[in-house]
């Protein structure tokens, strides 16, 4: 490749570079963000060699933008720079440390120029890959914001209201249950769930779906509401009580985002073509998998081995020696989702599969803490999922973690 293009990306607008191989500017333009600016991109390139049995590579700033995915359609080969790794660039450039958007793109061109197999490209998802990986993030966030809304809705309730949180302490899920939801809407204060009569009670357990021991639930829920408690002052307590329905309402809406999500996460993961392999591992289901599929995606040349989708996932240690020290930690620059699940997945392969718990119990021995055991389990867990991926095969205990053979005792 003789030609290298680079963009600083902006809200509005990007700046464009294209240089040589010997680092001479070819040419320089700003466009808008819209399809205008993109015709304008391609159009440049063109005039500078670009074609569809080789086109420029591109470095930008972003992984995420319509310009990125448009530039990823053509074929591409698109490199996301982070920014800081692009500021220190740029002081190999640069004592006096100017910055400019032009200068930046001229800096991300010259990347692609002198250090392109130091980075890494976007990899060539299907676009079946490419969906499943927006809805199972969009899913895992709507999760983290679920723990939040629930967690403040907590904190606040124990600000005025802890008989509420005693009744659903010793309940699964807590309040998180649609029946605890639903009478905290009816009764958000202390004041109006003391009144609740039995039958009352009995009506909002079944609106929240609930039909067995309904009149033993709302004896125990009656006696708990009106059993002798703190309490705020009458009106601070119903301002208090009308906060807590608007931080319902932000749970609720988080809960609801939470099951639709994972229900279009499932039903899209389940429709492609690696999802019995990942399935077939112990401990990861459909949702999980939907989520290991989305940040390690469907293409085969991403990971050119195991040890590379290891250090990846954050499942690989670090080693760092000098001179006569040297010290093995854990990863801490890392994909963050794919950690997240992996965590997941390792802990619950645990009691699906008899091997990782030998695995796991093996690490402990050894000293491993628990943490360190379990990321260990898990880089196990990845390897064997990257031959299976490789070469098409279903998980296979006996394969995964063979049994050791004993050795014979010396005659």
């Amino acid at each position: 490749m003789d030609v290298f293009c680079g963009i600083d990306w902006a809200e509005d607008h990007h700046d464009i570079a294209v240089v040589d191989r010997d680092g001479q500017l070819l040419a320089r333009r700003r466009i808008s963000d819209d399809a205008a600016g993109l015709t304008a991109l391609l159009g440049l390139l063109a005039g500078h060699g670009d074609s569809a049995d080789d086109p420029v590579p591109v470095a930008i700033e972003t992984p995420r933008g319509l310009l990125t995915a448009c530039l990823r359609a053509t074929g591409r080969q698109v490199y996301p720079v982070n920014p800081m790794a692009t500021a220190r660039y740029r002081d190999r450039h640069s004592a006096a440390g100017r910055k400019s958007d032009h200068g930046d793109a001229v800096v991300l061109a010259n990347i692609l120029r002198t250090d392109m197999h130091a980075h890494r490209p976007l990899p060539a998802d299907s676009e079946l890959a490419q969906a499943i990986a927006v809805l199972a993030r969009a899913q895992q966030d709507a999760v983290w914001d679920r723990v939040t809304a629930h967690n403040k809705l907590r904190s606040h309730l124990r600000e005025y209201f802890p008989a509420f949180l005693a009744a659903f302490a010793g309940v699964r899920d807590g309040i998180t249950r649609p029946e605890a939801r639903v009478i905290l809407t009816a009764a958000p204060t202390p004041a109006e769930a003391a009144k609740l009569t039995l039958a009352q009670l009995r009506t909002l357990l079944k609106k929240a779906g609930r039909s067995r021991g309904t009149d033993a639930e709302a004896a125990r829920l009656r006696d708990a509401f009106r059993a002798a408690q703190m309490r705020q002052l009458p009106l601070v307590e119903q301002a208090m009580g009308r906060q807590a329905l608007a931080l319902l309402r932000q749970f609720d809406a988080a809960c609801a985002s939470a099951d639709d999500l994972e229900a279009a996460a499932v039903e899209s993961f389940n429709q492609h073509p690696d999802a019995g392999i990942i399935t077939s591992f112990p401990g990861l289901g459909a949702l999980t998998g939907a989520r290991v599929l989305a940040e390690t995606g469907d293409d085969r040349s991403r990971f050119t081995d195991a040890n590379g989708l290891k250090a990846y996932a954050g499942a690989a240690p670090i080693t760092r020696a000098s001179g006569k020290t040297r010290s093995v930690t854990r990863r801490k620059v890392k994909n963050d989702r794919l950690a997240a699940v992996g965590y997941v997945w390792a802990f619950c392969a645990l009691t699906a599969s008899p091997g990782a718990r030998a695995h796991y119990d093996r690490r402990k021995d050894a000293g491993d803490r628990h943490a360190a055991a379990q990321r260990n389990l898990f880089g196990r867990l990845l390897g064997c999922l990257h031959h299976c991926l490789a070469t098409g095969q279903h998980y296979d205990e006996a394969i995964a973690f063979p049994t050791p053979t004993a050795t014979p005792a010396a005659a």
